[in-house]
């Protein structure tokens, strides 16, 4: 079994990707929709929710752990790597560099929460790649309009926040949930190139699971829990719409 964190039904748009690597895969996906967001805590909160989940998918029997949360990702991964060294841990990032290798001199707007940004993780990605076209977004608060499906929220939300920069070509997308209204952020910045890091996650996963000999795919069907923090049974009829969505 595999399982997947995140800090609500975001990262679905990371297990989608997974699925089509691990057609017949089994999963358990948990939803920490009571903790959403993480992005506006501090790192020892963070850690401290995070390390829990990962108690809890053990005891569940997770070969493997992927964090689907950017901000989980840049604050607890190495420190979780640390003490649980016999686990394997995946960690998402924001696909800054995927902008480097394929638009380099384009204009580009990171869209990610304030702890993912604040992160020396993704500074560093930053530094590394910056082309000094690059504006940093902290997008307080969307990831959780966006958990409550409310999408006139949402759209009054990227209206008043990026009515500034239509003139970017690039849009990294630094945090799970977003990905889901990309529709909607392109009736504001008109046709920007998307780059997120759910492609990126599954192919690592896949590798490095191939590279330790873990068995993770079986002769039986596609299988997938969903567990919810807050017990919300519309997140559940949601997260599988949304994971049926092409």
């Amino acid at each position: 079994m595999i399982g997947i964190l995140d800090s609500g039904i975001g990262g679905v748009s990371v297990l989608r990707e997974i699925v089509k690597l691990i057609p017949n895969g089994h999963f358990v996906y948990y939803s920490d929709s009571i903790n959403n967001p993480y992005g506006d805590k501090s790192e020892e909160e963070i850690y401290a929710i995070v390390k829990n989940i990962v108690k809890y998918l053990l005891e569940r029997g997770c070969v493997a752990i992927v964090l689907a949360c950017n901000t989980a990702s840049a604050i607890c991964v190495k420190s979780l790597r640390e003490e649980y060294p016999n686990t394997l841990f995946i960690a998402i990032e924001p696909a800054y560099k995927m902008v480097h290798d394929y638009n380099p001199s384009g204009k580009t707007l990171v869209m990610a929460t304030k702890g993912t940004l604040n992160s020396e993780k993704f500074l560093a990605l930053y530094r590394k790649y910056d082309n000094g076209r690059t504006i940093l977004l902290s997008c307080s608060g969307l990831a959780d309009i966006i958990e409550q499906g409310d999408m006139k929220k949402v759209d009054l939300y990227l209206e008043e926040n990026l009515k500034d920069y239509r003139d970017v070509n690039n849009v990294v997308l630094g945090c799970t949930h977003y990905p889901l209204i990309k529709d909607r952020i392109k009736r504001v910045l008109g046709d920007v190139n998307f780059f997120d890091g759910s492609i990126g996650v599954s192919k690592e996963l896949v590798r490095q699971l191939k590279l330790r000999s873990i068995k993770f795919c079986s002769d039986d069907k596609l299988s997938i829990e969903f567990v919810d923090s807050s017990s919300d049974l519309a997140k559940r009829s949601r997260f599988f719409k949304l994971l049926a969505r092409k």
